[in-house]
């Protein structure tokens, strides 16, 4: 791997926590208390998984140059990986068991802009 390339990884991630990090600010305001961040499970890792009282969401970040980029990042073989690990984590966490439990997609760009996508496996 070349320095410039290693470079670019770093940064990506970097991006990818600080766009995490929003992601968990705008939920607090919201009112959401966050169980957890990157959460990682058999099935695959969960970025974000917080709750109200009436509802469990299991949120996936994207951080793109553009929110279209990050619109289109999220592939179906993610998506079934959101659900096997939800899946998992609910039946090892009953406690977080809500009368509504959904999958919101939070897109970043590399301006600082977000959009908020809430159901996402609903709406494919």
């Amino acid at each position: 791997m070349t320095l410039t390339r290693q470079a670019r990884g770093h940064a990506a991630h970097a991006a990818g926590l600080e766009a995490e990090r929003r992601t968990g600010a705008f939920l607090l305001k919201k009112g959401c208390c966050i169980l957890a961040t990157r959460c990682r499970t058999p099935y695959g890792e969960i970025d974000l998984i917080a709750a109200s009282p009436k509802r469990l969401l299991f949120v996936e970040v994207k951080q793109r140059r553009t929110l279209d980029e990050a619109a289109f990042a999220l592939s179906p073989a993610q998506q079934k990986r959101l659900l096997r690990a939800a899946e998992y984590l609910i039946h090892k966490n009953a406690l977080w068991c809500r009368e509504e439990t959904r999958f919101d997609l939070a897109l970043h760009d590399m301006s600082g802009g977000m959009r908020w996508i809430p159901d996402i496996l609903r709406s494919c």
